[in-house]
């Protein structure tokens, strides 16, 4: 009678089965994700009624204000004979504050007849300097001095420099914007004038109007 002969192997180390290590992906409920979305939002709201600029300002001026100065922006681009890249626009209560620096009074008059055709102007202040154009190695002197004077401006207390435009031209610093009060005004020249190689410092600062 034949004997069978069963052979038997020896089983080697079992694998470790990773996929059942895997954690359970569960999706965020959408209500989680709205609610994380409207959170961020207000706390950037928060932000930016807190911050200098809008420190006297409702939400709805802020928005208002945005509004105006924006478009105020896009036709000064849309305006011939205008340089629009070297006007700063700021607004506060529907009142324009045209600043910086260009060549002639035709580019002067032409920035401040399309601001006023804007919806939502109230009242435009034109503080445009005049001066001519300069050559790259001057360009560059202004650069230098233009960030001495934001950093003296930001080294003192009692001004708030976040409200100040600052730009030179051929040594000549401008400062512009909407502050709050005169003191703030009086002392940011002061400081200003201070700086090295400044030759002059031309006041195009408003107090915020009421």
């Amino acid at each position: 009678m034949a004997t069978a002969t069963v052979t038997i192997q020896e089983a080697g180390p079992s694998r470790p089965n990773y996929h059942s290590r895997l954690p359970e992906f569960r999706p965020i409920p959408t209500e989680v994700t709205m609610k994380n979305s409207s959170l961020a939002f207000l706390a950037a709201a928060l932000v930016a009624l807190a911050s200098p600029a809008y420190a006297d300002k409702t939400a709805g001026n802020i928005v208002d204000d945005n509004t105006v100065n924006a478009s105020v922006k896009a036709v000064l681009v849309d305006t011939t004979g205008v340089p629009s890249m070297q006007v700063n626009v700021e607004t506060y209560k529907g009142v324009v504050l045209l600043s910086g620096f260009v060549e002639t009074q035709a580019q002067k008059d032409a920035a401040a007849h399309a601001a006023k055709g804007v919806s939502g102007v109230k009242q435009v202040h034109n503080a445009l300097a005049l001066h001519p154009d300069t050559k790259l190695g001057a360009k560059l002197d202004d650069s230098v001095i233009t960030g001495r004077v934001k950093a003296a401006l930001m080294d003192d207390k009692d001004v708030k420099s976040g409200q100040i435009n600052v730009e030179t031209k051929g040594g000549l610093v401008q400062l512009g914007g909407f502050v709050s009060n005169d003191k703030i005004k009086q002392r940011a020249v002061e400081i200003a004038k201070g700086v090295s190689n400044v030759k002059d410092v031309l006041d195009a600062m408003y107090v915020k109007p009421e």
